[in-house]
């Protein structure tokens, strides 16, 4: 494979082939966008990270991942870019007094937590998930980090939905996705 950045062209295109559709899932109404293509695609995945690394900002000490597919895509680009990873979890996951925040779904509240420790105050850190959609656990994730003191250099995610409003949520937080979709 070749170590070239991929143009944004290549990646929309690409992406328009390894992003599955799921009607009516999880619940009547919802469009679920699965990455497991991508992921199973390791030449596709590559490339994806490869032109994802040009959207962050520089010199990020952490990247903050939240469960569970911002595990799975921000721990390579944390890797890519030479950065500690940090898994950002749903709550009881974690073992010892880990820091946490719940906040609101729109079907309920959910809790994210951050390991103990995890973070030193002032380090830059980005915060990384596959979807942007409404914004409310990216707006919890920051919250949380913050808690930590640390500077938040922005909020990165694989896919967005854009008219869902999640930009709204996240406030002064600088934003980069890699393929924006409509609703």
């Amino acid at each position: 494979m070749s170590d070239a950045v991929p143009s944004a062209a290549q990646i929309d295109a690409l992406l328009h082939t390894h992003i599955a559709e799921y009607p009516d899932f999880p619940s009547p109404g919802v469009l679920f966008r699965d990455i497991t293509p991508l992921l199973r695609d390791a030449e596709a995945l590559r490339a994806v990270i490869r032109y994802w690394t040009t959207l962050i900002p520089e010199d990020v000490e952490y990247i903050v991942g939240t469960e569970a597919r911002g595990f799975v895509l921000g721990a390579p680009l944390a890797y890519e870019i030479g950065a500690g990873f940090i898994p950002a979890r749903k709550a009881g996951k974690l073992p010892g007094s880990p820091a946490g925040l719940t906040y609101d779904l729109e079907y309920g509240t959910a809790e994210i937590q951050l390991p103990e420790n995890s973070l030193r105050a002032g380090a830059r850190t980005l915060i990384v998930d596959d979807l942007l959609a409404t914004g409310g656990t990216a707006a919890a994730t920051v919250e949380l980090a913050r808690r930590f003191d640390v500077e938040i250099l922005g909020a990165s995610f694989l896919i967005e939905l854009d008219g869902l409003g999640g930009r709204g949520k996240l406030p002064g937080v600088p934003l980069s996705t890699v393929w924006t979709l409509d609703n």
